[in-house]
Order: C-alpha cells, then structure tokens, then sequence
C-alpha cells in the first residue's frame, strides 16, 4: 500500500465539501438538495463511481465550479468520493441538508481552508483516510480574540 497527499486545487475564496458516497442517484439527489437549500446557489459536483463504468458523474449550475468538481475528483481518484464547490453560498448552509440524503456516508471535510486529501493507494484502487483542513493552532484564543470572533460571525449575519 503506498499512501499519498493529494492537494485540493481551487480558488482561496471558493467553499467546498468533500464526502463519501455511495451510489449513482447521489449526483441527481445532490444537486436537488442544493438548488432546494440555497436559492440561486452556484455549485459544481463529482462524484466517483467505484463499480461497473467507475465514470466521474457531475452535475451542477455554475461550468466553472463542476469543471473545478471534476477536475480535482480526477487528481484524488477514489471510489465513491463526492466533491461540491460552492461559488456563492457556505457549507453551512447546506451541510445538514447533505447528511441527510440517504446514499451519503460520510463528510469528510467542508471549508474554503487549503486543504490536502491523504489518500491510501492498493492494487485494487484508492480511499481516502482523511484530510488536513487549513493549518495548525498558534495559540489559544484571548479575550480579544474572543469579542473580534463574536463581532464579525454578527457582521456576516451569522449571530444576532
């Protein structure tokens, strides 16, 4: 077994999620979700078929998201993996949504981080074994911090 670090390729300002899935109705009830959570949302999905074809099936409303769907879907190259770059939306608000479609598994990761995936690479094929989101803590938060935190998730509306 040889284990690699595949780096996501995208935009700073771009969100993603990274899950696993595990059946092709994934892309058509995805892309439901998603236009049903966020009105006018811009995404790009990719989803990885690991039997028959093993096809990457993409959907999505914005070219430039599912070209970046597919593009790193094709460098990460494991089975049942789901990419979704969001353009004008958060993870936020649609994670939930997304755990609850029934053929999702797990959700690996959902930031606009850098962010690296370590794959597990086998004569059979790939499988991701986690991801590393952003980078490492530099300290522990001071009061400072704590009332700049709690001002700006009210400046982008997050917080009343």
């Amino acid at each position: 077994m040889k284990i690699i670090s595949v780096k996501i390729k995208k935009p700073a300002e771009v969100n993603f999620i990274l899950a696993q899935s595990h059946f092709i109705k994934t892309v058509e009830d995805v892309y439901e979700t998603l236009v049903e959570a966020v009105p006018g949302i811009q995404f790009g999905l990719s989803f990885c078929e690991s039997s028959g074809p093993r096809k990457i099936r993409t959907s999505g409303t914005d070219e430039e998201m599912i070209k970046l769907a597919t593009k790193n879907a094709k460098a990460v190259g494991c089975g049942h993996s789901l990419f979704i770059f969001l353009k004008n939306a958060f993870p936020i608000n649609v994670l939930n949504r997304i755990k609850n479609i029934s053929e999702v598994i797990t959700i690996f990761c959902a930031t606009a981080n850098s962010t690296e995936v370590i794959v597990a690479q086998t004569k059979q094929g790939r499988g991701i074994l986690g991801v590393v989101d952003g980078g490492s803590p530099t300290g522990v938060e001071n009061e400072k911090g704590e009332k700049e935190r709690k001002e700006f998730l009210r400046k982008i509306g997050y917080k009343l």
